[in-house]
C-alpha cells in the first residue's frame, strides 16, 4: 500500500519576498531617468524618517540603500532592480526626502521639481508610499504630497497611496492603534511598520503586492 504523501510546509510567515536586488541608475534631474521599462514603486517621506532602512529590509540587504545619521543625505532618485519570488522584475525607487531645512532655497526647489516631475508624468509608477514617523504624524510637506496625489485632484490618479507609519517600535503595544487611528488622508490607506518587527515589513511588501497587482504574476507576465 502507498504512503500517503505528507503536505508540504506553510512557508515562513517572514520569508523574503524579494529574492534579488541591485542599484540600477540615479537621476539628479528629469534628464536623467532612466526608461520607464518595468513597474515602479515609490518611497517618499521627510528627511530622517526611516526610508533607506526600510528599502534595505524589504530588500534584503544590508546597506544597499545608503542610510544615514544626517538628515537629507539623499539629494538624487535613486532605482532598485528588484526581481520578487514570483519572478517578476520591477524598480524600487527611492526619493530625496523633503523637507530638510539645512538645505538652500535652490537645492530644495529643484528637488521638489524633480520628485513632482516624476511623481505625475512616470508612467510605469504603480505606488507611492509616504513613509511618516507615526509619533509626529502627517506634517505639512507630508500633507502637500498627498494633496497633489489625491485622485480627486485629477492630477495622476493611475497609482495606489499608502500611508506608512514608521518607528512602530518605539511606541507601546497598547499605544500603536490609537497613533496610526489619527492619521488619515482621502484616498490613501495607513499601514504602521518597524524594520524592529520583520513581520510588519513583510505585511507591508504583502499589501504592496495587492495594491499593484503584483501578487498575480499572469497579469504582469503573461505567456508569450
Amino acid at each position: 500500500m502507498a504512503q500517503a504523501k505528507k503536505p508540504a510546509a506553510p512557508a515562513a510567515t517572514n520569508a523574503p519576498r524579494i529574492v534579488n536586488a541591485e542599484f540600477s541608475a540615479a537621476a539628479k534631474a528629469q534628464a536623467e531617468l532612466p526608461p520607464p521599462l518595468q513597474i515602479e514603486i515609490a518611497f517618499a517621506g521627510r528627511s530622517n524618517v526611516g526610508k533607506s532602512s526600510l528599502l534595505n529590509k524589504l530588500m534584503n540587504r544590508k546597506n544597499l540603500a545608503r542610510t544615514s545619521s544626517t538628515p537629507g543625505c539623499t539629494r538624487q532618485i535613486n532605482f532598485f532592480s528588484v526581481r520578487t519570488a514570483h519572478g517578476i522584475h520591477l524598480n524600487l525607487v527611492d526619493l530625496p526626502g523633503y523637507g530638510y531645512a539645512k538645505r538652500s532655497k535652490e537645492e530644495r526647489k529643484l528637488w521638489a521639481e524633480l520628485i513632482d516631475g516624476y511623481l505625475l508624468e512616470r508612467p510605469t509608477l504603480r505606488a507611492v508610499a509616504i513613509l511618516v514617523d507615526v509619533r509626529r504624524g502627517l506634517e505639512e510637506d507630508d500633507l502637500g504630497l498627498l494633496e497633489m496625489l489625491d485622485p480627486a485632484s485629477g492630477n495622476r490618479p493611475q497609482f495606489k497611496t499608502l500611508i506608512v507609519a514608521t518607528k512602530l517600535d518605539k511606541l507601546r503595544a497598547g499605544e500603536r492603534a490609537a497613533a496610526l487611528a489619527k492619521i488619515k488622508a482621502p484616498g490613501a490607506s495607513v499601514f504602521g511598520v518597524s524594520t524592529e518587527l520583520p513581520e510588519t515589513v513583510t505585511a507591508l511588501w504583502t499589501t504592496l503586492e495587492r495594491q499593484t497587482g503584483l501578487n498575480k504574476p499572469e497579469d504582469i507576465n503573461p505567456p508569450a
